[in-house]
Formats: structure tokens, sequence, C-alpha cells
């Protein structure tokens, strides 16, 4: 399996990539850039809004809107009239913090972590946004809250703290929402980078991408081993997702930021969108349902 580009977007932090199965268009973000994209693979157009602060991840919604994790909480964003409309900051008190990746759950909840500015440890948490816009805080003490996922039965919720290298994994209440038992299933080993962002496929198998690490890696949670391991062009490989028609297109971002100049050299194509056609089917991006 080999990795293609398709947006030459050199990003400086390409991050948070989700996929729309109504319309069929892949939403990202460059968080240090501020910018939100909404990407259609048919028309190959990429759509680019410039924001007033840091954008961590961008999901879909109902018609013509998506929800977002901004650096300064919760926000709805309508393309058709291209109007931000803010949701709630459980993080209003902390002005160091911003919001990282998040993703919707199977029921429509929007989760989404945080993390210190400078990347000071133990400072971030996690947060669901249930469909009623009420907020809770469901995990604390992280340093960069990063990738989830959900099981293929709904039984488990898996997240990554990147400084930990682990994956840990939760059982799960669909009804509720709820998050219980943690336990680690995945520990990146040393030298291949931080885990980052994260998706899951059909067979279970959990899909990360390794910051610093110049790849993107496939897991099996149960016994923790890693299935395979595809290099990417970039050195800091952020997150994935997958998309497509037939869901067999794994997008990848990737960032320029913290690049050396020979690294530089060596990857020109860093902060680029990439794609790779899969042998199986991964799982959808859920909308929020609120």
């Amino acid at each position: 399996m080999s990795v293609q580009l398709v947006l030459d977007s050199k990003s400086t932090l390409g991050e948070g990539p989700s996929w729309d199965s109504e319309k069929e268009v892949l939403y990202w973000v460059d968080i240090v850039g501020k910018k939100i994209h909404r990407y259609d693979p048919v028309q190959h157009e990429n759509t680019t809004v410039e924001l007033e602060q840091y954008p961590g991840t961008i999901q879909p919604r109902e018609e013509g809107e998506v929800i977002l994790a901004l650096q300064n909480g919760f926000y709805f964003y309508n393309w058709m009239s291209e109007t931000l409309e803010p949701i709630t900051d459980p993080e209003n008190h902390l002005p160091g913090n911003r919001f990282n990746d998040g993703k919707c759950d199977p029921a429509g909840r929007f989760w989404a972590g945080t993390m210190n500015l400078e990347e000071e440890q133990d400072k971030g948490a996690l947060y669901r946004l249930d469909t009623n816009l009420e907020v809770t805080e469901k995990l604390n003490g992280l340093s960069i809250s990063n990738g989830l996922a959900w099981s293929p039965d709904h039984a488990y919720m898996y997240h990554i703290d990147t400084p930990t290298k682990q994956v840990v994994r939760y059982d799960f209440n669909m009804e509720t929402g709820e998050i219980t038992n943690p336990k680690t299933v995945v520990t990146i080993p040393d030298g291949q980078g931080s885990p980052d962002g994260m998706t899951i496929d059909e067979e279970g198998m959990l899909w990360i991408a390794h910051f610093g690490g110049a790849g993107v890696s496939r897991w099996d949670p149960e016994n923790g081993e890693r299935v395979e391991f595809i290099e990417v062009p970039a050195v800091n490989v952020t997150c994935c997702v997958f998309g497509g028609k037939d869901m067999n297109e794994l997008y990848i971002t990737t960032a320029r930021k913290g690049m050396s100049e020979e690294d530089l050299e060596k990857y020109p194509e860093a902060g680029g969108l990439f794609k790779l056609k899969t042998k199986v089917r991964g799982l959808p991006s859920y909308p929020f349902k609120g």
C-alpha cells in the first residue's frame, strides 16, 4: 500500500479530519494556521475558512453545518451562511489551554479534549457535549488529549493522551455515554514517535498517526500487537480518518511544525493532506445530533 499526496497544503499543523458521508466531503483543520477546510474529492476542490482562534477538530452536523472544538470552546459553523455560533466554553477560566482533537460518538455526542498551549503536563481534560448542549468533564489530568475511537459494537471507547504513548480502552455505555474500567491496550515503542490522532476499521483494528514517526500504524487492541506500518512522506503525521464512497480511503493529515531545515528538504510534502487506499473498510465519522 502506498500513500499519495492529495493536497500540497504545507499546513503548519494539519489535524482533526472527519468524513461527511452524506455530502461525501472531508473536513479538516490547520490548528496553528487558524483554518478550517472542506475538501471535495470529486471536484478536487478545497474550501478554506480563516478563523480568529485555533481550531482543534471539525466534525459533521446536520445540513450545511459542522461542529467545532476551538481554542475557546465549542461552536457550530454554517458553510452556507458563513456564520460561527458559540455553544459553550467549559475552560473559559483556563486561558492558557485550547481544545485539541475530538470526535462524535455513535449516539451523536461530541467528545473533545484540551491541552496547555505551552504543552505543560497534566493541564488538559476530556469533555462530552451532549445533544442537549450540556457539557460534562469526563477525564482530567491529561497532557495532550488526542485520538478517539469507538469499537464496531460500540462496547468500548479508545483514547490517547499523547505523552503517555498509550491507547487506553474504556467500557462505553452507549445509552448514557459513561466510560468506566480504563485499561491500556496499546503502547507505542520508543523511537517510533508519539501517538497522535486515531481511527478504527470494521475489523476493530486501530489506525494510529505517529507524530515524529513518519507513518500510520494498524494495531489489534485485543492483543496489543502491531499489524502493519505504512510510511508517510512527512515526519509529523497527526491524524487519519476513513472516507470515500466505499469507506476504504484513509485520509491522513500532517504538519510542518517543529521540523528542521534538513527534515523539510527530506520531506518537502510535509504539511500536506495524503490518502491511502486500504484493503479494509473504516467506520464512519458519526455526525453530531444536537
